[in-house]
């Protein structure tokens, strides 16, 4: 199947809706039925501002990064981004062309259908 992989770059202490938003877009994928995602704690990095940021003791909690993550198929993209549109939330991501299958799948997989091109 084709599809995108997503990538959402949050702040670790980013809230929506009194959820932080990693959890929230967690529940949201979920929520919308999207197969899976997972979320990753940075152990360094730097945004925008070129602020360097590192997983240290000594480091404020609450200001590294998370990325979350959802291999998608293209309604389910469309489901995720007119979301995140509607809830006015600003956020970054990266959108990766994908192919993916399940090797032996059960009933339970619901794996979406072929398009005529694939």
């Amino acid at each position: 199947m084709k599809g995108s992989l997503l990538r959402f770059y949050v702040g670790e202490g980013e809230r929506l809706h009194g959820v932080l938003l990693w959890e929230w877009l967690l529940a949201e994928g979920n929520r919308l039925g999207i197969r899976g995602g997972s979320a990753f704690r940075a152990v360094g990095g730097f945004g925008r501002r070129h602020a360097i940021h590192e997983d240290r003791f000594f480091e404020l909690s609450g200001s590294g990064c998370i990325e979350v993550e959802f291999v998608v198929a293209d309604d389910e993209e469309r489901r995720i981004v007119d979301l995140l549109r509607h809830e006015n939330v600003r956020i970054f991501y990266s959108r990766i062309a994908a192919s993916f299958d399940i090797i032996n799948p059960d009933v339970q997989d619901d794996l979406p259908q072929p398009s005529p091109e694939d």
